[in-house]
């Protein structure tokens, strides 16, 4: 290296070491190191142990993390390698929520801004998954399947490396924090079945079917007849195939068509959607349960699960918004629920699985790490980042109560009759 180019990487890695200690002289207990490009090590607080080391690994880390103050900029530095992670990853979040909720004041940002444009802005190359490009008004029919398969397309053989044995991509029921999670996955399907009272010979619609885990389930233990839809083809396919495997043709199918699309009258007993409702958007919430409703016979019971959150702030996409599940949208339970009762639903219960979920999503995690190399075969090294922080952000989200999953029970009254026993006890009997 010449004397110049060492010269400027000591002044990066000075100005670099500055800010960091002046953006986090504030956080305690600082349970994480530091290390720089250059092998400099900025330690953890004394006597506190180190949790997780922070990786900058060239001299514009730093300006590619702060780049606009949000979780996406620090994501993205994820991402593409600008900074990893080694150790526990799950300590990273509050870090990161620190560093996004700061709001210095105008000297100090004058300070900072002065010495991050001291800091080199280039990076490495932007390789592998790029950022969601959706065209169209927001959840029209053709955007919102652009949304879809943006996710849902990636790899069947991705998702079948950290998913259950059965590919449920949702929310698991645990008895226990030791449970393993096919057989967590099990019992949530099966919870939803005796919540739905299924007997032989009803016909259900599971709207957001995924690979039809929960249809082949129904049919082959309640003896229903299921027809589960999915705006996503390698999804269908997979779907086709298991019920073809299972010998269930004559009971179960899977259609690719938008829950709009359904003929109005092709009735169901029972209808069932399963962390789909989040991706609806708000404006077209009574458009989805009138639908509902319309498909539904009188007396029949329709179970709505999915995340809940507050509304977000208008402004730059998230993370998840740009790299995940793009114009995800999920509401207040508050919300979902008095469009429901609007478009004639009675609510009959209503239930939080949201410890359930930070579970669900810990074990996720544990098993994408544990099949690294496999999840960069079947895609590329950015997605398996970008699961990876999905799955661990999430998980932290579902522990702080920041975001919440539920279970809503919707009964179309028949004449005031329901049908229903007295208690709940069938339910976990």
């Amino acid at each position: 290296m010449k004397a110049n180019e060492t010269a400027d990487a000591g002044r990066a890695a000075r100005a670099t070491m500055s800010v960091l200690k002046d953006l986090l002289k504030d956080y305690h207990p600082r349970d994480f190191s530091i290390r720089l490009w250059t092998g400099e090590v900025l330690e953890p607080e004394p006597g506190i142990s180190n949790r997780f080391t922070l990786v900058l690994r060239h001299p514009g880390a730093l300006r590619a993390m702060l780049r606009s103050g949000s979780d996406r900029a620090i994501a993205e530095a994820y991402i593409y390698d600008d900074i990893d992670v080694e150790g526990d990853f799950d300590r990273v979040f509050p870090m990161a929520d620190y560093l996004t909720a700061l709001r210095p004041g105008a000297t100090n940002r004058i300070r900072l801004a002065s010495q991050l444009v001291s800091i080199p802005s280039g990076g490495g190359p932007r390789a592998g998954r790029k950022s969601a490009r959706l065209r169209g008004p927001v959840h029209s029919l053709e955007r919102d399947r652009q949304a879809v398969t943006y996710h849902y397309n990636t790899s069947n053989e991705f998702f079948a490396l950290f998913l259950d044995k059965e590919m449920v991509y949702s929310c698991a029921y645990f008895a226990s924090e030791g449970e393993s999670l096919d057989a967590a996955q099990r019992r949530k399907l099966d919870y939803i079945c005796r919540k739905l009272r299924l007997k032989e010979g009803e016909r259900i619609l599971d709207i957001g079917c995924g690979w039809g885990g929960l249809i082949t389930y129904a049919a082959k233990e309640y003896g229903v007849s299921a027809v589960g839809i999915t705006l996503s083809e390698p999804q269908a396919m997979l779907a086709a195939e298991r019920i073809r495997s299972d010998g269930l043709q004559d009971r179960c199918r899977v259609d690719i068509v938008d829950y709009r699309r359904i003929p109005e009258d092709d009735l169901f007993d029972k209808i069932v959607s399963i962390g789909m409702v989040e991706h609806v958007g708000k404006s077209r919430l009574p458009d989805y349960f009138e639908q509902a409703w319309r498909l539904l016979k009188p007396g029949g019971v329709f179970l709505n699960h999915g995340i809940a959150s507050e509304s977000k702030p208008g402004g730059s996409l998230t993370f998840s918004d740009a790299y995940v599940f793009p114009d995800s949208e999920p509401v207040p339970i508050s919300t979902s629920l008095r469009v429901a009762e609007a478009s004639g639903f009675e609510v009959r219960d209503v239930e939080s699985l949201r410890e359930h979920y930070a579970l669900t999503l810990r074990e996720w995690g544990r098993r994408l790490e544990s099949r690294h190399e496999d999840a960069v075969k079947a895609t590329d090294e950015a997605t398996y980042r970008v699961w990876r922080l999905f799955m661990a952000g999430s998980e932290h989200g579902f522990k702080t109560g920041r975001l919440n999953v539920y279970q809503s029970l919707l009964f179309k009254p028949d004449r005031g009759v329901s049908g229903f026993p007295l208690t709940r006890e069938d339910w976990y009997h």
